[in-house]
């Protein structure tokens, strides 16, 4: 780990130096490599009225799931007994394939039979863009069994000789395709019976050209942070034009953490904030662009500290099945409210006392945000000595820890969703954890709860010493001494989860088949084990890692499938789904990227039967025959692709250039009118300071995307005349069931 900093230090300084580089012609880019990379993020908000059961209960168990065709890559969590669930679950992952319908099905629980689909919502790729970054609300049509077919097509194909009507003989090709769906169809109940479900689609499509041509780009927005004032930098007149801060704040989160200039764009942005901030109490808990840029960077960069300090006793909370209901609505037959009390008291208590010791693991540059807010806290409300941890407290308890606890699955803390009880159990430790860190922070002397049965158990922890310890705590976290991280002597918890491996086959009469394993990455160690909590039956040192690749799918004939070489025989293993099959790969790659003799070559396919299947070579320590993916940044904590970033950012200047332009006519109308002569509906939702310097960044930004416009375009164009129809990027699409 701390070999990685130093590669990563030196990407960072380096890159400035890289956007000097002359720009290329429009035309260099086709003798390079063009990267097409598609993500998607969005929102399972809720279902309504779903098709209830017949007869007395007529409630229904539902969860929801994301399908690239039929290939489900992520599942929503069980809300139970309701037709209208609300599932309100966010999601964001890259799209490692291509695919012609995304599709949203929404399940019935059931324990005892298969699960059972009550509609899909099924969207072309095509069409994504049309419900790009808003909340829709879309019928649920019946699931039919004919459109659900998938598996491989046996094509049949025959040249037959005719004889036409004028006498002369020509050929004909008879293809027969049959492919008979799993079962003979069902009932289609009518549409409109079936409910309805509200998501929030995101879908982008990034072509990312060679690095050089975003060098204008790149240095226009790495200004950002030091032009006066702040509202004219390009980084926050994009914020200002795009129709959904959330699409902005990523990229531009990603690219100035990677240059180092987040903390001074945070701070200029943040100190905008608090000139609007009439009361103590109510600082920074807006949504504006200061607060989604600090939960960015926590998300970021915090991945560890959550792990290091959350993780453990979330695993313990998760793993018992102790009750810690208190509402006395809510409790069970049998249930004791005294016991749920201490129960949950401690759990509160663990938590807390982790939290408020864990000031040496919060990451350096966290601290110096902190730092900076509290700064600035303090000069715009001289008069109140509490405000100084307050600015930091609503960001460290209300907006990273207790988001956290309440959502462990979210952060990648725990493997899959909590059952209801824990969830609940959660959910009432994170009230408490936030009321205490804001308690704690502004010395009050009643909590916030408007439940009566909250106010109660709060009273427990009304003591001097709370108080004091996050006193403590926030002044360790906003302080800007050095210090060394305590995550550096402790295996850094990575990634958890169940797939299959193939038997290692060691012995001559084992059988070589595939066996589900729950597998563990830390930064120091791969191991599975049988089930989870389990000793490790298999473990591999990180550090003995020489490549890790996808595999080809006729290896075994199974889909997801990626290898870990390391020094002894390849471990095969196949993920659930293609995501979780690119994640587990992206992280082993990240992970062992520094170790020496890591190889250049590799096989794509298994060694059998005396041969390599995809070079055909005998000999089983042949070198390989294909080139290892190219390096990936060394840091496993911040692992960011700046031109991807940057060709992000570009295509959201393109999609709002509409408003960027209305933008531009505000400045000159300021400018010449030394204030608002038109309708103040043309730039009243416009931050505008100063409009010739705005004016001047504006006219700088369209004059770059046009120059950009040009090389994309050509790409299009060479894009689209050489995609043959029924290839990958022109595939063959049938109806919409």
């Amino acid at each position: 780990m701390a070999a990685a900093a130093p590669a990563a230090a030196a990407a960072s300084s380096e890159a400035p130096a890289a956007s000097a580089t002359a720009e290329p012609e429009a035309g260099d880019q086709d003798s390079r490599e063009v990267r097409v990379l598609q993500s998607l993020r969005g929102k399972i908000c809720e279902a309504k009225n779903l098709l209830p059961y017949l007869g007395p209960h007529k409630m229904r168990d539902c969860f929801c799931t994301i399908n690239l065709d039929q290939e489900e890559v992520y599942r929503t969590q069980v809300v139970e007994k309701s037709l209208s669930p609300f599932f309100s679950e966010e999601f964001y992952f890259e799209i490692p394939r291509t695919f012609q319908y995304l599709s949203f099905y929404v399940y019935d629980k059931n324990v005892l039979q298969r699960d059972l689909r009550i509609g899909k919502v099924a969207i072309k790729k095509e069409d994504l863009c049309n419900h790009s970054g808003k909340e829709t609300w879309f019928s649920l049509q019946p699931v039919d069994s004919n459109s659900e077919v998938q598996g491989k097509v046996h094509l049949e194909l025959k040249l037959n000789e005719l004889i036409t009507e004028n006498g002369t003989v020509c050929q004909q090709l008879v293809v027969q395709y049959l492919l008979q769906p799993r079962d003979n169809g069902n009932k289609s109940s009518k549409t409109d019976d079936l409910g309805s479900l509200r998501l929030n689609i995101c879908y982008t499509e990034d072509y990312v050209l060679p690095s050089e041509y975003y060098g204008p780009l790149k240095t226009l927005l790495l200004k950002s942070p030091d032009v006066q004032p702040i509202s004219a930098s390009a980084a926050y007149i994009l914020s200002e034009i795009c129709r959904d801060k959330n699409d902005a704040v990523l990229p531009l989160v990603r690219l100035l953490l990677h240059h180092d200039k987040l903390v001074p764009f945070a701070t200029a942005v943040a100190e905008l904030d608090l000139k609007d901030t009439q009361d103590a109490n109510t600082i920074f808990r807006g949504n504006s662009l200061a607060t989604r840029c600090l939960d960015e960077m926590m998300k970021i960069v915090g991945g560890h500290y959550l792990k290091v300090t959350l993780k453990p006793i979330l695993d313990e909370i998760c793993d018992s099945s102790k009750s810690c209901e208190i509402d006395p609505i809510k409790l069970k037959e049998g249930d004791n409210v005294e016991n749920n009390k201490e129960n949950l008291r401690y759990y509160v208590d663990k938590l807390f006392n982790t939290i408020v010791k864990s000031s040496m693991s919060c990451p350096t540059v966290m601290c110096d945000i902190f730092y900076s807010l509290r700064q600035m806290a303090t000069q715009r409300f001289p008069n109140d000595p509490h405000v100084q941890y307050s600015a930091v407290s609503s960001f460290v308890f209300l907006r990273f820890f207790a988001v956290a606890v309440v959502s462990p699955h979210t952060f990648h803390l725990r493997p899959h969703h909590p059952d209801a009880q824990t969830i609940r159990t959660l959910t009432l430790i994170s009230k408490t954890i936030q009321t205490l860190g804001s308690w704690g922070s502004l010395s009050k002397s009643k909590s916030s709860f408007k439940e009566t049965f909250m106010c109660e158990f709060f009273k427990m922890f009304q003591e001097e010493g709370y108080i004091i310890a996050v006193k403590k705590f926030l002044d360790e976290i906003s302080s800007t001494e050095t210090k060394e991280s305590s995550g550096t002597s402790e295996p850094v918890h990575l990634k958890e989860g169940e797939m299959y491996k193939r038997a290692q086959g060691r012995t001559r009469i084992g059988k070589k088949n595939f066996k589900k394993r729950w597998f563990c990455l830390t930064s120091r160690e791969l191991t599975y084990h049988k089930q989870p909590g389990k000793d490790a039956i298999y473990t591999i040192p990180v550090k003995n890692i020489l490549a890790v690749e996808k595999l080809e799918e006729s290896s075994f004939n199974k889909k997801n499938m990626f290898q870990v070489i390391h020094t002894e025989k390849p471990l095969y293993v196949q993920a659930n789904n293609c995501v979780e099959a690119n994640e587990w790969i992206d992280v082993l790659c990240r992970v062992s990227r520094c170790n020496q003799n890591r190889l250049s070559f590799y096989h794509p396919s298994v060694y059998l039967n005396g041969n390599w299947l995809c070079c055909q070579e005998t000999g089983e320590n042949t070198l390989g025959c294909k080139p290892c993916t190219a390096g990936v940044p060394a840091d496993i904590q911040i692992d960011i692709d700046e031109d991807r970033e940057t060709e992000r950012i570009y295509s959201l200047f393109t999609l709002s250039l509409l408003k960027l332009q209305k933008m531009e006519e505000a400045c000159g109308t300021i400018a010449v009118y030394q204030g608002p002569q038109k309708e103040p509906d043309d730039y009243s939702n416009f931050v505008i300071e100063d409009s010739v310097t705005t004016f001047k960044t504006i006219q700088q930004i369209k004059s770059i995307i046009e120059k950009l416009d040009e090389p994309h375009e050509k790409y299009r164009k060479k894009r689209s005349s050489s995609a043959k129809y029924g290839s990958k990027e022109n595939p063959i699409v049938g109806k919409a069931s």
